[in-house]
């Protein structure tokens, strides 16, 4: 089993290994970080090679399904369209017009046989139990309490929408009375500055109102690992947080597990010609 994941500092790395950690009882694991980086894959697959697994299930540990299922289809070599190792060219493409540039980006050298798992965490029924714990854990009087669900978001405008809704329906157990004024999922758009620039006036203004209306805006990260830029963002006003992100959580773990299950039978794509 292979799990793919953005990565960062040493402590949202070993947060994710830590995620894992249950799963290698029942399985080989190796955890690839980076967006989908061929080096990265590369060890990873080789080192599971190694150890004598011909058939690999790739979970990628994700908010979204869409985030680089593609890209990633194309280093394993399951559809054409990633460069032979060595060919740079593709390596610095524009992480969707945000200006970052992404990690190596090659088809990897590999005898596997792999299958990808589709699902991201924002459409994962196991993320509903860490929304409502992370809420809960926040609330005091629930009919004065804002709560805002935020995520880091994508730069086109109709994958962001897909983001929202999804986020949303993991709301539903926290939605329940006793009830909270309101409750709303919103994106930072990160990686865009423009769009940033217009979410940021968005969030700021639905803290603000919270105040404003003598109540008290609950802020919890729908994201992997940490509270990210949004303390930066949220700078002056006044809000409850915890800053914890989906992990350190035994629901990922299960959702992680879930996932393996899922392709434990296959169907195994071999990489194309």
């Amino acid at each position: 089993m292979l799990v793919t994941a953005h990565g960062g500092s040493d402590e949202w790395n070993q947060a994710v290994l830590d995620a894992v950690k249950p799963l290698r009882k029942d399985y080989r694991v190796e955890v690839a970080f980076g967006m989908a980086d061929a080096s990265t894959i590369q060890e990873s697959v080789s080192r599971l090679e190694a150890a004598g697994v011909e058939e690999i299930g790739v979970v990628r540990l994700f908010i979204s399904g869409e985030s680089w299922y593609e890209r990633t289809q194309k280093i394993l070599g399951l559809t054409r369209g990633a460069p032979a190792h060595g060919d740079t060219q593709s390596d610095h493409e524009s992480h969707g017009g945000g200006g970052h540039h992404l990690p190596p980006f090659w088809r990897i050298d590999t005898q596997a046989s792999f299958a990808l798992s589709r699902e991201g965490l924002g459409e994962a029924d196991e993320m509903d139990q860490v929304l409502e714990e992370r809420v809960r854990s926040l609330s005091h009087e629930p009919a004065k309490e804002d709560v805002l669900i935020l995520a880091h978001g994508p730069g086109d405008d109709q994958e962001n929408e897909r983001w929202i809704a999804e986020i949303n329906q993991r709301t539903v157990r926290f939605r329940r009375d006793p009830g909270f004024r309101r409750i709303e999922v919103m994106t930072l758009r990160e990686d865009w500055p423009e769009k940033r620039e217009e979410a940021e006036e968005r969030i700021r203004a639905f803290v603000t109102r919270a105040n404003e209306e003598g109540g008290e805006a609950i802020v919890v990260p729908f994201r992997v690992f940490g509270f990210g830029p949004y303390e930066e963002v949220l700078g002056g006003l006044e809000f409850s947080s915890n800053g914890k992100g989906l992990i350190p959580h035994v629901a990922v773990s299960q959702w992680l597990d879930r996932q393996a299950g899922s392709m434990r039978n296959g169907p195994f794509l071999e990489p194309v010609d």
